[in-house]
């Protein structure tokens, strides 16, 4: 059962705040250390001092850890283009020693595009299919041979696909709660698949399809791991759950029912539903980054008991 930490930089935090997350993290025992890509900031948080940058900060941080994963969930498509993003993440593999892992998905959020000045097409799904296609293409290409693509979206000729990452294949992650082409293109690129956000029920329901258009498509279902993603909020008692919910601006009541919270003991509960429904990795959303005693109250005496 893996345990990875996934932040949210864009409601507000400084790289290096991000690496002390990042070094506590691997300090404390956690599988690996995850990133949104987002440039803006949702809800009522100011966001201050501003965006990061995913890709940027994983690059530091590849040279800043040793043993933690690093990746993001979710790289939006409509960022990059996906002969640059190719480069971007076998680089920081490479940075990292073959520790990185790229989870990819379509984009949604359209303010921040207009924020920032970034088309937000009407049709991402096709695009995120040809990117999927375009960027392990490039990967898998071998040393000396080129790649061509010619797609409805984005066209490349005589692509020299370099550099290589140091991994022989980086995982890909593919996630979201689409009922028939998500799964479909799980089953085709997908070495994970993520559940974000999402009552146990509809977990397993979606983790259904996923195997079922695996298998469908001539694959194993059980190459394909499935994960969950669910806000954290651990205390020792109810009223250090009820500090940490309010810090982030949460009910205890609401993150009970929709994430992982409550006493140590309520949450090595409610994990163990969501591991009967299929899930054997959790990216642990924490919404405080300056609260480090949360990690390593999750470490001692949530992480040690399914361990």
């Amino acid at each position: 059962m893996d345990l990875r930490i996934f932040t949210e930089p864009q409601q507000g935090a400084t790289y290096d705040t991000l690496l002390t997350v990042a070094k506590a993290t691997e300090d404390l025992g956690f599988d690996a250390f995850f990133r949104s890509d987002h440039f803006l900031r949702m809800g009522d948080s100011d966001g201050l001092p501003g965006p990061t940058d995913a890709w940027i900060t994983l690059a530091g941080l590849a040279r800043e850890t040793k043993r933690i994963r690093l990746g993001t969930l979710m790289t939006a498509a409509t960022f990059r283009l996906p002969g640059v993003l190719a480069i971007q993440v076998a680089q920081v593999d490479q940075m990292s020693g073959g520790r990185v892992e790229l989870g990819l998905g379509a984009g949604w959020f359209a303010e921040e595009h207009t924020a920032y000045g970034i088309p937000f097409p009407k049709e991402k799904f096709g695009r995120l299919e040809e990117q999927l296609e375009i960027v392990t293409g490039l990967w898998a290409t071998d040393a000396g041979k080129t790649f061509d693509f010619d797609g409805q979206y984005y066209q490349l000729k005589d692509s020299p696909a370099l550099p290589k990452p140091a991994q022989a294949k980086i995982p890909v992650l593919i996630g979201g709660h689409g009922a028939s082409r998500t799964p479909r293109l799980a089953a085709r690129y997908a070495d994970e698949f993520n559940m974000p956000f999402s009552s146990v029920e509809d977990t397993e329901r979606q983790f259904g399809r996923v195997r079922a258009a695996a298998e469908k498509a001539g694959r194993a279902a059980d190459t394909i791991t499935c994960s969950s993603a669910l806000v954290v909020c651990v205390g020792k008692d109810d009223q250090e759950v009820a500090r940490r919910a309010a810090a982030i601006g949460r009910e205890v009541g609401e993150l009970k029912e929709n994430g992982l919270a409550g006493t140590p003991a309520e949450v090595v509960e409610k994990i163990g539903r969501y591991a009967e429904a299929g899930s054997t990795r959790f990216y642990l959303q924490v919404l405080d980054l300056h609260d480090l005693d949360h990690l390593e109250l999750i470490s001692a005496q949530v992480q040690s008991q399914l361990s």
